[in-house]
């Protein structure tokens, strides 16, 4: 699978353009569950980002733009993703 937090930060930062990111892969702490390939990381992971596309959006909308921006991911086999929202630079 080979899906690393380096590689949804560089897309997140080229589509999204964000004023602030961080992506942490909590793979290792959903060892067992669904959607666990067992190997501890690329599976499960949580963005905290702020980007001025979200300004005047929708919560739904803001996570909607994240998830299209990293469907390839999706596709490749990411399970879960955790979406937080900021909503001012900090």
């Amino acid at each position: 699978m080979n899906i690393t937090a380096e590689q949804l930060s560089a897309q997140l930062t080229a589509q999204l353009q964000p004023f602030q990111l961080q992506v942490f892969d909590e793979s290792a702490a959903h060892a067992g569950h669904a959607g666990s390939d067992g190997s501890g990381q690329g599976t499960h992971f949580r963005v905290r980002i702020g980007a001025g596309v979200f300004q005047g959006l929708s919560r739904v909308a803001k996570h909607r733009l994240v998830y299209d921006a990293l469907q390839q991911f999706t596709d490749r086999g990411l399970h879960a993703l955790a979406i937080e929202i900021v909503d001012t630079p900090s």
